[in-house]
């Protein structure tokens, strides 16, 4: 009821905030493929051939069409369609900061579901391929913000793949300069983020903390802010809160334009998440595409206090701290007084989840945190694009002949082009060749097209419409073991039968199969489209290709028909470990199973560390990448963000950071610098998710307790680890074997990569704690707090890799020990829990 008395005066207390309203310099609302003006959200758009300031190029080469009956909005009843490569282009009277907005309906009649479309400006790329039949949208709008440097701007559309391109509406607008600062705050590691002006920003999410649908009519600069509550992890866990909108008082270094006064108006509150203590966080969850870093502007306004200086609390992007006892009123001013700050998250994990909290100070006096708006954007990649990584040069070059208007395509793409037909050209021989004469042998993995067959002419365009180069994988000397056709594929996994889906990642999605004999396979369908899932493909193929230890997963076989990227292996049938510590309804392992599939784990971790030359770096160590067979023998999976560790003369490799977030390394996090110790923090916290049975992070959880590491760490240093472990191994674990596991854990965790035990170490220590287990009416408990073996414990020698097996040019040399296992192991990889926890 409250908020629908807020939602009626909405609109007067806006009048307010429009008295001072921004006046843009540039103002283009199209509405393309309409003869008449159309009315949207109080706003005219005019039709796309009239206005004196826009320059259509070519407009007798594309198609106008209308459609009352099923548009969902009026700007979506006229449509332009192009067959070829065109542009507009706009005289731009105020350089700087602009949005543009592009609308997007598939109005029936043409086939547009099925179109294919790319949008470019002459320095970002906007949209790359995108297409209806992969959209669950009925209606598809984007928002982005773009520093126009120059006096025109041009916005190119490109058909791609034998189709056609079409848009219904486009918004060029100025905004304040002051909107987008040239600097924010990067939170991990903390830092300067500096040069916001030379990149492209595509709006994300918009909210409204604890508040209605702010629509563009109430906006002086036409956004959108939803309501938070679809994103919150508990909902439970905020309260709304609000007041009048006029009572908001912007201080002079914060134009209203920064936000609405009915965002600050509105905000959530602490509520009741059902913890045993008040002391939690509130957390919202948003799907990101992780190979971008992205802009958060987090809006907070003091609508609580009676009083200054009484609210404190602590903000939270990721597991990272953003802002730390901040005491809002006084950073603000006063209370009532708008409040934001800017931050780069350029922390990117596999789970594709960006997580932003608010929670108490532990110290404060009242118990309490508040958010009232949150914006995310994300950011043009170093290809200065907004999706995918090809670059303008790559899909278009712009430039103007005298007696032509508009867009062509350059000498140099179509150089590419054809340099792209050679090569697509052999890779086909070469296909052809190897599948006829070596389809029984190992086969080297064959070049694979980063999107496929994507070459395609136009009467206005010679340009390869993806990649112009095709990029490739080549790994001639790969052992890949048996080819698979296409049709094998299909077979087995029913077409690719979505309840056969076992996972899914970046590369794209793993399934079940089954061969005409009955042998079971996980086949991992890699997404050519997918930037991030290419990159992982390749590394995956790369390590996979020379590794063999029964403790990794074994890659059986391949595909490349058709060009696909598909990898095959067996099928691994009590799949992640995860799965049997918590979130189903599997039995609880015993301890004994826990050690022996934690020793299993070492022994995978300790041969990519030690089995080669140069060491393997795994990178992404936790529960959901360490499968079990059906006799629950562990295997190592996932290399898709493997790294080859140090040269001999080397201490580490520096590297951006990658991971999931609870597992990761802390002085990698803060030094971007990559050791096996690395690895060994990670194993660290799959000790404790082993022994505890949650995840790894629990934002909901009170402060002290949202960190697995953390938190058992604490109870390890009391000697208490026993009150937090799984209550279905209560009186089940002696305490000698609980003791040597907990002072394993605790070493991985150490701060500092030195200070932390090899993967051999830790494999001895595991073995003696499963040694503890199985004689402990024989031994003593241990006295010594360390992680070395202990002296006059029998323990079986350990080699420090598997002599049966050679890395060199990843060719088995001899007779595997293990093959008898390697014939039942069933092994797939990356099954990512969609939170990465």
């Amino acid at each position: 009821m409250v908020i629908f008395v807020l939602v009626v005066v909405l609109s007067s207390f806006l009048i307010q905030e429009s008295n001072a309203a921004f006046t843009p310099a540039d103002n283009y609302l199209l509405a393309c493929g309409s003869s008449k003006n159309v009315t949207f959200l109080g706003q005219i758009f005019v039709p796309d051939t009239t206005h004196s300031s826009v320059a259509l190029e070519s407009p007798e080469n594309s198609i106008a069409s209308t459609s009352n009956s099923t548009a969902p909005f009026s700007i979506y009843q006229s449509v332009r369609i192009f067959h070829t490569t065109t542009s507009y282009k706009f005289d731009i009277h105020q350089q700087g900061r602009h949005w543009v907005r592009l609308y997007f309906y598939p109005i029936p009649g043409h086939n547009l579901t099925s179109a294919s479309l790319t949008v470019v400006t002459e320095n970002f790329v906007l949209l790359n391929d995108f297409s209806f039949n992969k959209y669950k949208g009925k209606y598809l709008f984007k928002e982005y913000a773009i520093n126009v440097t120059s006096d025109s701007l041009t916005i190119a559309l490109i058909p791609s793949n034998n189709s056609v391109a079409f848009i219904n509406a486009i918004e060029v607008v100025s905004v304040p300069d002051e909107l987008i600062p040239e600097q924010a705050v990067a939170v991990s590691p903390t830092a300067p983020f500096n040069g916001l002006s030379e990149l492209a920003l595509e709006t994300v999410y918009r909210l409204n903390m604890g508040g209605p649908l702010v629509t563009a009519q109430n906006d002086t600069l036409g956004r959108t802010w939803e309501n938070d509550m679809k994103y919150l992890h508990v909902n439970s866990s905020a309260v709304k809160a609000s007041v009048n909108p006029s009572s908001i008082k912007y201080p002079d270094t914060i134009r209203p334009e920064i936000a609405p006064n009915w965002v600050y108006a509105t905000a959530e509150t602490m509520g009741d998440a059902n913890t045993a203590n008040g002391n939690f966080n509130i957390t919202w969850e948003f799907p990101v595409d992780p190979s971008f870093m992205y802009f958060i502007r987090v809006h907070f306004c003091d609508i609580v206090s009676k009083s200054m200086n009484t609210l404190l609390f602590n903000l939270y992007i990721n597991d990272d701290i953003a802002l730390l006892d901040l005491d809002l009123s006084n950073s603000a001013g006063n209370l009532e007084v708008p409040y934001y700050k800017d931050f780069v998250s350029n922390s990117t994990t596999n789970s594709g989840i960006l997580t932003v909290s608010v929670g108490p100070d532990t110290g404060a006096d009242w118990i309490n945190a508040i958010m009232n708006g949150l914006e995310i954007m994300k950011i043009s990649n170093a290809a200065r694009s907004l999706s995918g990584v090809s670059s303008v040069e790559t899909l278009l070059v712009m430039h103007h002949k005298k007696n032509k208007k508009g867009v062509i395509i350059g000498s140099a793409v179509g150089a590419s082009a054809a340099l792209a037909i050679i090569g697509l050209c052999y890779c086909c021989l070469v296909a052809r060749r190897s599948k006829t004469s070596q389809q029984g042998q190992g086969h080297p993995w064959l070049p694979l097209p980063l999107y496929g067959n994507s070459l395609t002419l136009t009467k206005m365009s010679t340009t390869s419409q993806k990649s112009g180069t095709a990029s490739c994988i080549s790994l001639v000397s790969a052992n890949l073991g048996r080819f698979f056709s296409f049709q094998e594929i299909m077979d087995a996994t029913n077409k690719f039968d979505e309840s056969l889906l076992l996972g899914v990642g970046g590369f794209g999605r793993v399934y079940k199969g089954t061969l005409e004999d009955g042998t079971r396979l996980a086949v991992k369908r890699g997404n050519p489209r997918s930037e991030q899932g290419l990159a992982e493909f390749r590394t995956e193929i790369e390590m996979l290709s020379k590794l063999r230890h029964r403790h990794l997963v074994s890659l059986i076989g391949y595909c490349d028909e058709r060009s696909e990227m598909i990898l095959v292996y067996e099928y691994m049938a009590n799949g992640p470990l995860r799965s049997h510590l918590y979130g189903t309804d599997l039995p609880p392992l015993s301890w004994k199973q826990r050690l022996e599939i934690c020793i299993g784990a070492a022994r995978g971790l300790h041969y990519l560390h030690t089995g080669a030359s140069q060491s393997i770096i795994h990178r992404d160590v936790k529960t959901t990448n360490i499968l079990l067979d059906e006799n629950f023998v562990a295997k190592v999976a996932d290399f898709g963000l493997s790294k080859t560790g140090p040269a001999l003369d080397q201490t580490h490799v520096s590297t951006a950071v990658k991971g999931s977030f609870g597992y990761l390394d802390p002085e990698y996090f803060r030094r971007q610098q990559l050791t096996e110790k690395s690895d060994v923090y990670s194993f660290g916290v799959v000790l404790m998710e082993v022994l505890c049975t949650r995840p790894a992070l629990n934002p909901v959880l009170p402060r002290e307790q949202v960190n697995i590491a953390e938190w058992a760490m604490t109870w390890q240093k009391k000697g208490m680890l026993d009150q937090i472990m799984d209550p279905n191994l209560a009186g089940k674990v002696t305490s000698a074997s609980l003791k040597k596991f907990g002072e394993t854990a605790e070493k991985c965790l150490a701060d500092h990569g030195v200070d932390r035990p090899s993967m051999g170490d830790v494999l001895w220590n595991l073995e003696y704690a499963l040694q503890l287990e199985e004689t402990s009416s024989a031994l003593a408990e241990p006295d010594d707090n360390s992680t070395n073996h202990i002296p006059g414990i029998p323990l079986t020698p350990l080699e420090p890799f598997d002599n049966s097996v050679s890395m060199i040019e990843g060719i088995n040399s001899g007779t595997d020990d293990d093959a008898e296992d390697a014939a039942t192991s069933a092994v797939f990889s990356q099954l990512v829990n969609p939170r990465g926890r």
